[in-house]
């Protein structure tokens, strides 16, 4: 439809523009039939993703709606943040949103559980949960227990929750979803009252706040770590479960901070969770934590031939796909570039030799 400049305005611009992908990726997972003894997953961003299984039963899980910073404002970091509680900073933190948002919450459908890993606002998303309850009336919402009291501040009903410990599960359809201790260090120094001061004090209980997902899948089994720093304890996830993919928070950490798992720790994580493949995110959405994956890549092939290592990395993009185990000796993803029909039927070029 052609339009004037004097109908245009912001708000036409907003909803003809978000999300950037429009319902795209929301018709490819619709239409995807995964194969039997396969599981498929897509990158929403940050940890985000879409679960899918051979059944039909779609697991969504830490998909994030909202943006970073979006003005200079004060140019001071807001009291009590978890940030300025690890590391005694002021400035304000420059967390531009450096994603687009490839996935439409209000076109979800068929939504069989909404599973976040902790309480984070970047994971545990009011817009995700709103369009989740809408769409999709049977889905269920999985949490640590401060997740889904944060659900139900939101609104969500009570009979929709499900409250999750370590080394609990929950079966949805044919996925059973396993809890397992979280090691997120920085959840522990969040504290939404900026008066409480947490120093000389025990911390919260990570088990309420914070856990670690095994989907387990006719197709295979996929571990999400959410933000868990590395820890020796991955080793006892791995000898206790069988891990085929892992999912962890990789990032560059600015001076003075330690939040996402760095290249040599992705590698240790996936060596201690006995993974077949190793899949680093949120490293893509925070303007001042980037990182290049293929330094993961680039140190495993230093190291994989002498420590014998048994899994492979993979370099995702957000909005990209992966099945597991079709995918599973491929080391980077790429877009389907498209034109695999050129010249089925006849080009349309001023003589043969134009181009």
């Amino acid at each position: 439809m052609v339009k004037t400049i004097q109908e245009v305005t912001k708000e036409s611009w907003v909803l003809s523009t978000f999300p950037e992908w429009g319902t795209y990726l929301n018709e490819e997972i619709e239409e995807k039939e995964v194969a039997e003894g396969t599981v498929s997953i897509w990158w929403l961003g940050c940890t985000g993703i879409w679960l899918k299984t051979h059944e039909g039963t779609n697991i969504l899980c830490d998909l994030w709606c909202g943006t970073g910073k979006r003005t200079h404002g004060s140019g001071k970091m807001v009291k009590g943040h978890q940030m300025m509680r690890m590391s005694g900073v002021e400035k304000q933190q420059p967390n531009l949103r450096t994603q687009p948002f490839v996935l439409d919450p209000f076109a979800v459908k068929n939504v069989d559980a909404l599973v976040v890993t902790h309480i984070h606002s970047d994971h545990l998303d009011i817009n995700t949960a709103a369009a989740v309850a809408q769409n999709c009336p049977n889905a269920k919402f999985i949490g640590p227990r401060e997740v889904v009291n944060t659900w139900l501040n939101w609104g969500v009903p009570s009979e929709r929750v499900i409250v999750i410990h370590p080394n609990e599960e929950v079966v949805v359809k044919d996925v059973t979803i396993k809890a397992l201790e979280a090691f997120d260090r920085t959840a522990l120094v969040t504290c939404s009252n900026p008066e409480i001061v947490l120093k000389g004090k025990m911390p919260q209980d990570m088990d309420e706040i914070a856990v670690n997902y095994l989907f387990k899948t006719s197709g295979g089994n996929i571990y999400h770590a959410g933000d868990s720093h590395y820890s020796n304890l991955f080793a006892k996830h791995g000898n206790e479960n069988e891990i085929d993919v892992c999912l962890g928070a990789y990032g560059e950490n600015p001076r003075g901070i330690t939040d996402k798992v760095t290249s040599v720790d992705m590698l240790r994580m996936a060596e201690s969770l006995n993974a077949k493949v190793v899949i680093p995110v949120h490293y893509d959405i925070w303007s001042n934590f980037m990182a290049d994956p293929k330094e993961i890549t680039e140190i495993w092939k230093f190291k994989k031939d002498r420590l014998q290592y048994t899994f492979k990395p993979f370099i995702w993009q957000v909005g990209g796909e992966f099945n597991y185990p079709a995918d599973k000796d491929k080391l980077e993803f790429n877009f389907d570039r498209g034109f695999s029909d050129a010249f089925v039927v006849e080009n349309d070029t001023p003589f043969p030799s134009f181009l």
